[in-house]
Order: structure tokens, then sequence, then C-alpha cells
């Protein structure tokens, strides 16, 4: 037997073997095993992460005002500002969120911002979270994509991935890592890969827009929330069932149908080989032909410009979204939207429930928080819809437009506003149905 791979790979097969397997399993015990530390179970990336911000707050503090500073100043030295008007719109309040960050942390401002679920709420969860979880992402990738377990897993999950919802095989990996990691993660690994080559535009979009949703840890938050952790099973797979099914949809309904879809076409099977044989086959050239580690490492610069382009757009937007929702009445005419569905369906106070729904989109833990007091079934919808809707101006919308994945402003309210009615449509009666056998 031939002890060295293809002319077109670099090392010999022993060393890519060892590449396959060692490489890829780092990056999945950081990315997807939880981990029970200090009686906390979360990965091992979220760990690192909380256990900087315990112990070197500082540190992060400065980490992140630097990071936020830079994503400030960018569009203006770069000339980005100028490319459309929703760039002009988020350079002028990147500047304003980089302000925002700055009061906040002299205790400058009204006393009204100061309240536990404004500032502290989006400084403290998701700025300083951020700020070391995408950076440390973006290294720890390094180990996931880079050295074969990618190609492997697209080989594998071809015949389910493209019939349903017209993404790569590959893209399976997008999905579990946002469940169990957290959707900036997600979106690092989508932007990375549609930078390659890996995904179209239309398939980029998809997964940037439908699995990139908020990770189990944050699940369960809504569920500790909500009351819901008696039927956390029940939660957390209706919730993951009903995104994935929203995202089938979706991805053949206008305006992600419409987008450009050339990518680099998918590995085929060989004649007389198996799609496990192709499978090892595609990680085994991969593993060999992939430059070293160091060089992997060093090229992960995206990740500190994603952060630096997310942080303040948070605070901006987030702090914008939060004080509509609380003394605007912006999402009572948005509620209006979903108040058919809300009003068909006989839930308890339907114009409550599609007034709280729709301040998700403003930040997805807002409905929870406003019907904690509901009913149980509505409990159980508002749970699922937070998931499922994965856009929310606070965090993931800022964080997509901070990809190089060509999608507007506009096209995400719309997604948002699909995603949000067809989670209805599937949620409520899913609701039902767990009420009439006695699981709610």
């Amino acid at each position: 037997m031939s002890k060295s791979l293809p002319v077109s790979t670099g090392v010999s097969r022993p060393r890519a073997l060892a590449r396959l397997l060692g490489y890829s399993l780092i990056g999945l015990l950081l990315f997807f095993v939880p981990f029970e530390i200090a009686g906390r179970s979360t990965i091992l990336l979220d760990h690192a992460a909380s256990a900087l911000q315990l112990h070197a707050r500082p540190l992060v503090i400065g980490l992140a005002l630097l990071f936020m500073l830079y994503g400030a100043l960018a569009p203006w030295l770069d000339g980005s500002w100028r490319r459309s008007l929703t760039h002009r719109v988020f350079s002028v309040l990147k500047v304003f969120g980089l302000l925002i960050g700055t009061a906040y942390l002299l205790q400058l401002g009204p006393e009204a911002l100061y309240q536990p679920d404004m500032l502290p709420f989006l400084f403290e969860k998701l700025v300083l979270s951020l700020a070391l979880i995408v950076p440390l992402g973006s290294l720890a990738l390094v180990f996931l994509i880079g050295f074969g377990l990618l190609e492997l897993i697209g080989v594998l999950m071809q015949p389910v991935m493209r019939p349903i919802w017209r993404t790569p095989g590959k893209s399976a990996i997008d999905a579990v890592a946002s469940f169990v990691g957290s959707y900036s993660v997600g979106l690092l690994i989508t932007d990375r890969m549609y930078q390659q080559g890996h995904y179209s535009v239309r398939e980029a979009a998809i997964i940037a827009t439908g699995f990139s949703t908020v990770s189990a840890p944050f699940m369960v938050i809504i569920a500790k929330t909500l009351g819901l952790m008696g039927q956390w099973n029940l939660y957390f797979w209706g919730a993951m069932a009903v995104t994935f099914a929203v995202t089938a949809i979706s991805a053949r309904i206008y305006p992600l149908s419409r987008l450009p879809s050339d990518s680099t076409p998918e590995a085929q099977l060989q004649p007389g080989e198996s799609r496990l044989g192709s499978a090892w086959r595609a990680g085994m050239q991969q593993a060999g032909s992939a430059p070293s580690l160091g060089s992997a490492l060093r090229e992960t610069f995206d990740g500190l410009r994603m952060t630096a382009a997310i942080l303040p757009s948070i605070l901006a937007v987030g702090l914008l979204g939060l004080l509509a929702a609380k003394y605007t009445p912006l999402f009572d005419a948005l509620g209006l939207l979903l108040y058919p569905l809300t009003w068909l369906f006989g839930l308890d106070e339907p114009m409550q429930v599609a007034r709280a729904l729709s301040a998700g989109l403003a930040e997805m833990f807002l409905p929870a928080m406003l019907l904690k007091d509901a009913d149980v079934l509505v409990k159980f919808v508002t749970a699922v819809v937070s998931v499922s809707s994965v856009l929310f101006l606070s965090a993931s919308i800022p964080c997509v437009l901070a990809t190089r994945i060509p999608l507007s402003l506009g096209h995400l309210l719309l997604i948002w506003l699909q995603r949000t009615l067809l989670s209805l449509l599937l949620a409520i009666p899913l609701a039902y149905l767990a009420r009439f056998l006695g699981w709610l």
C-alpha cells in the first residue's frame, strides 16, 4: 500500500491521518462537547470566556473598548461608509455605540439606562462575552474546518442538506455549532466558508438567517425565565424542529430564493465508491494539503474584524431597540402583523402576545421577559418562536451585517417577519398537541 497521498497533497499519509483525527478531535471538543466546571455545563470556549470575564475583568473591558474604538473608526478611515445607506447608518451607529460604552463605564447618563434589562444587560451579557468568544472562536475554528473534518462531514451530509435546505452537506457543521456554541460562532464559520468559496451568496444567506440562532445555553435561560425547565426536552427538540422546518420553507421564498447561487461544486462519488469511502478520501486529501497549524492560525484575523464591527453595533442598535420596546408604540404596530395568527389560534390575550413576540426583533429575550406570567401554552410558543425567529437587532442582525455576505437590512427585516409568522404557524399547533398529550 502506498505510504503517501496523491501528488496534490503535501504530507505523508500517516501525518495526514494524524492531522485529520487529532486536530478534528480538538475542534469537536472545543465547540461541541459540554464540560461541567464549577457546577456549570457548557462548551470549553464559553468556559474560557467566562473565566476571563471573572478573573481578568479590567483586561476584558479594555479589550472590548479597543475593539469598539477600531470598529467605530474603521468605516470612516477605509471609506466603507460610502457603500450604501445601510453602511452609512451603521457607521454612525457604531460611533454612537462607542460613546454609549464609554458613558456606561463612567456611569454617565440618565438612570433609566441603568435598569438591569438595559445597558447592564447589553454590556455585561453581550459585549464582554462576544469580545472574547468571537476571537477565541476564530482561533479554535482552524481545528474544526481546516484539516479535513469539514470535507468529510460535507460528503456524508449531502443527501440530507441539499434536498431539504438547499445548502451543501458541510453546512451541517454550522447548524450544530450554532445550537451548541452560539450564533456568533456559527456566523464566523459561515463567513469564513463564504469567503473561501465553499458557499454561494444564497447558501451563505440561508445558513446565516436559518441556522445561526441562539445556542443551547441561551435556550436554558429562556426556559428558566418562562418556567419551562420541567419540559426542557420537549422545548429543545421542538424549537430545533420548528427552526429547521422554517428554514426549509424560507429558503424557497423571496428574498432568499432570488439570491445568486454559484458556488464550488461539492465532491461527487466516484464509480463503485461508497459515500463513507468518498467522505474519508475527501477528508484525508484536505488534511494532507492544508497549511501548517501555525500558518492556519495566522489567517484568523477575520474574527477580530468581525468582533470590532459587532460590538459597537450591538450597544447602539440594542439600546435603541430596548428603549423602543419599553417607551414607544413601535412594537404595538409590529404586533398587528402577528395578531391575526395569535387571534386565529385562540391564544389568551392575543394582542399582548403578538406585541411581546414582535419585541423579539429588538432583543430575543424580550418576549420571555414580557410573557413570563402567561399561560403555559403561550409560554411554550414564546420560547420556541424566540429561538426559531433567529434574527434580532441587539446582536444577530449586526453580526450578519458584519460579515461579507451581501444581505441588506431590508432583507433581514423581511426574513425576520417571514420566520416569525412561519414559526407561529408551526409552534402553536405543536403547543396544542403537547398539551393534549399531557406534556405541557
